[in-house]
């Protein structure tokens, strides 16, 4: 994409609390809608996944998958929050385009919260790993630029991956850097655009392949902006527990979920599941395409034999 395409791609949009966001119009939609890029990244992914608090507690590095880099909001919020924690963090970066961080780059005078950030993202965009100081902690910032479901599908085959990735599959996406070599997340900031505009983001496949690619041993959670019923459905048969999450000024309520019970403060109960049963929009999107259904016989037994509402 050259540079006129990327203006027209992407604009400032001021919100009505007076900060500014970047709209994309190949999705008709806006990042971080509610509170502004700054304040929104910063409660509902660092502060609902506790994200400072889970690594003083814990030693060794930390790390953090980014699922949908954007314009670097979330990230740059999960390295102001935590520069003065003496720890490593390794954060990796996912997304299909780097236009919008790009044009976030462009603009960082007028977006404000990249400040103090533009050289180690203009290393990311140049190079597609970073690796610096901040503050008191190391940090190695790396951005897998491609189709972020086919990778994570390959990495759930194990060592066919390992045959498959190297083989000039995806000219943005050279062959180090496939799923089965990154590090478990210790926390998922998971932020596509919605499924109604980017359906293939959010199907049962990619998340029972990203529940796949947990370790099991390391304690871990994910928050997104969705409340939807099919979403936390979803969530759940892919194998996580799920919460409600904070609000976020358009929403008035989030999604948390974990690979433990432990990380999840508002866990779902079996009133919702009875809500779930009546909704005309529950059922996990089998394909990408978007689809509102009722859950399916099949999808309700699974539902109920979940350890969470036992």
């Amino acid at each position: 994409m050259n540079s006129e395409s990327s203006r027209d791609s992407f604009k400032l949009v001021r919100l009505p609390n007076g900060a500014q966001a970047v709209y994309s119009s190949a999705y008709d939609e806006k990042m971080h809608p509610g509170l502004g890029p700054a304040a929104e990244a910063d409660l509902l992914y660092v502060r609902q996944l506790k994200i400072p608090e889970r690594m003083r507690e814990g030693a060794g590095e930390f790390v953090v998958w980014d699922i949908g880099l954007g314009a670097a909001a979330n990230a740059v919020a999960v390295l102001r929050a935590t520069r003065d924690i003496a720890r490593p963090l390794r954060l990796i970066s996912f997304d299909n385009t780097a236009e919008s961080l790009a044009f976030a780059l462009a603009n960082a005078e007028a977006l404000g919260y990249l400040r103090g950030y533009e050289e180690a993202i203009l290393t990311l965009l140049e190079r597609r790993e970073v690796r610096f100081t901040n503050g008191a902690q190391e940090v190695i910032w790396r951005f897998h630029l491609g189709d972020f479901p086919a990778l994570l599908a390959r990495s759930s085959r194990g060592n066919e991956a390992q045959n498959n990735i190297g083989s000039g599959e995806t000219e943005s996406e050279p062959p180090h850097v496939g799923c089965y070599e990154l590090a478990s997340p210790h926390a998922i900031l998971f932020d596509a655009f919605s499924p109604a505009k980017n359906p293939a983001m959010w199907t049962l496949s990619l998340f029972t392949d990203l529940f796949r690619a947990l370790d099991p041993q390391r304690p871990s959670n994910l928050t997104t902006y969705s409340r939807s019923t099919m979403f936390r459905v979803t969530l759940l048969l892919a194998g996580f527990f799920v919460g409600r999450g904070v609000a976020t000024g358009v929403k008035e309520e989030t999604t948390v979920a974990a690979n433990t019970f432990e990380l999840i403060d508002a866990p779902l109960d079996r009133n919702w599941l009875g809500c779930a049963r009546r909704s005309d929009n529950a059922e996990p999107l089998g394909e990408p395409i978007y689809v509102r259904r009722s859950l399916s016989a099949q999808s309700w037994e699974k539902l109920q034999q979940r350890e969470q509402f036992k």
